[in-house]
């Protein structure tokens, strides 16, 4: 197995590895307030994200960027909190619109706390990278296992989100704002044992 398939394969099981799974309650917070036929929209402000970790991911596997672990793990759990109380807020169309608006400032929301995020993906990176590797294929590579993990785990989100508004005749409303109470009431607990505080 070559290199590069094996931090590809990495990425893949960091972010779909249910022992961390605060990254996925964020992309879930994330997606909750969208259709399985807003797929696009979906796909470009998980392309968002993606720019937002690549970036810092990057920097911190570098050296060039350094924070405490225990902070950027107790940020992360602050942006899915952030996240699921926008959700609250955000009022899903009644209709479809002739022209639909992008929707620039959860594209903005995602792209910064994508920096964030970053920064937890690059502890588990590093550790795995020894002075003398060389970081550009396996950084490239990880990434890329992020990303793929990252758009089935979205994918199959809004399968699930369609079966239960059509099978159980619930309102897509009613959906996100239980769905993001529920997010929101997990990472509270997980704050509350966060290292920071301990």
């Amino acid at each position: 197995m070559s290199e590069l398939t094996t931090f590809l394969q990495l990425g893949f099981k960091h972010i779909t590895d249910l022992k961390g799974f605060d990254h996925i309650l964020f992309i879930l917070a994330l997606c909750a307030i969208y259709k399985i036929s807003e797929w696009r929209k979906v796909l470009l402000l998980i392309t968002a994200f993606t720019i937002g970790h690549s970036v810092t991911l990057a920097l911190a596997t570098f050296n060039i960027v350094r924070i405490n672990s225990n902070l950027v793990e107790f940020l992360i759990l602050v942006t899915i909190i952030v996240t699921c109380i926008f959700n609250f807020f955000y009022k899903i169309p009644s209709r479809k619109p002739l022209k639909p608006k992008a929707d620039y400032s959860r594209y903005s929301m995602a792209l910064f706390f994508g920096l964030i995020h970053g920064l937890g993906f690059s502890n588990y990176l590093r550790s795995l990278l020894s002075k003398n590797d060389s970081i550009f294929q396996p950084l490239f590579a990880f990434n890329v296992g992020l990303e793929v993990g990252q758009i089935l785990i979205v994918a199959f989100a809004l399968f699930i989100f369609t079966l239960i508004i059509r099978v159980f005749k619930i309102n897509h409303h009613d959906l996100k704002l239980g769905l993001s109470a529920f997010i929101a009431g997990i990472t509270l607990f997980l704050i509350k044992d966060s290292a920071i505080f301990n």
